[in-house]
């Protein structure tokens, strides 16, 4: 019994240690009435945790465009979180998109999440360009920075973007949207953290010394985040896909095993020294309420 007082003791006192954790997360915007009622519930849940952000996502080519403004500009006077906009420069004209960052600015909003985006065909499809377009991401951030003083958040990929020829390249183009003018990257979601680990190691070789935030997917359904996988060129373990197997029917047991899996995630990067972390939370609360807790993140 001594020894267990002991260990529980010694867990405390690495916790007490940890520096303060800072969170952000992501919401989509929701398409239904129903589904709107489900993302200010799951928003006045999470609002408590004080997060750095809430960033609310941007669809393909812009169709979101109207949607994503009206949403971060009520999360930010109605929750009193600061709201992030996701934009891209996926078919428009630099003049359309320094339209819209110049609306985001006139509702207040100064935290922009910017990416190339990905063609409305889907990802893996070439991307073309608009002709009066930017061209990628890199193009982006500075045309972002030079219409005012944003914090802008861009993409990262610990398991190499799908369309990067080697690793070399994927890091370059990294190290060009930081050198841009952005203030932190972003993973895309991940299940093994020895590539979250590798990635931010060829990032520091290479000079960059930004914050890459780990992008954490807790899995409420493991066919759908599955689905969300293979299509970004994001891996799932064999030791995951096993845990999981034959939970389809059996949504209790389904939760938990979830809620596990990314505890087990969240605290080993804890462990490794991570201070940072993006939830995607397809605009659901429970899962990252119980992370955060574990994280010793509780409620204001």
């Amino acid at each position: 019994m001594t020894e267990i007082h002991e260990q529980a003791r010694a867990s405390r006192l690495v916790a007490a240690a940890r520096p303060p954790l800072a969170l952000s997360f992501e919401f989509f915007p929701p398409k239904t009435d129903a589904m709107e009622q489900r993302f200010w519930e799951s928003l006045a849940r999470l609002a408590p945790l004080q997060p750095r952000f809430v960033s609310v996502t941007y669809g393909a080519g812009g169709t979101t465009r109207e949607r994503t403004l009206r949403m971060v500009s009520a999360i930010k006077s109605e929750s009193g979180v600061d709201a992030a906009a996701h934009l891209t420069c996926v078919g428009a004209s630099r003049e359309e998109v320094d339209g819209v960052v110049r609306g985001y600015a006139a509702a207040g909003v100064n935290r922009i999440v910017a990416l190339r985006g990905d063609p409305p065909e889907g990802v893996g499809q070439p991307f073309v360009p608009h002709p009066e377009g930017y061209r990628n991401a890199a193009e982006l951030v500075a045309g972002i920075r030079a219409l005012g003083d944003f914090d802008i958040s861009v993409a990262a990929y610990p398991e190499k973007h799908p369309q990067s020829p080697n690793w070399q390249a994927d890091i370059d183009n990294l190290k060009r949207k930081l050198d841009a003018g952005a203030d932190r990257a972003i993973t895309q979601m991940f299940f093994d953290n020895g590539d979250y680990l590798r990635f931010l190691e060829r990032a520091r070789a290479a000079g960059i010394t930004a914050p890459i935030v780990p992008g954490i997917q807790p899995i409420h359904s493991f066919k759908q985040i599955a689905g969300f996988a293979a299509r970004c060129g994001a891996g799932i373990p064999d030791w995951l896909a096993e845990r999981f197997e034959g939970l389809e029917e059996d949504p209790e047991t389904h939760a938990l095993v979830a809620a596990a899996v990314a505890a087990e995630q969240v605290l080993e990067l804890v462990d490794e020294g991570v201070t940072e972390f993006h939830f995607y939370t397809l605009n659901r609360s429970n899962l990252v309420l119980a992370l955060a807790r574990l994280l010793g993140v509780r409620p204001d």
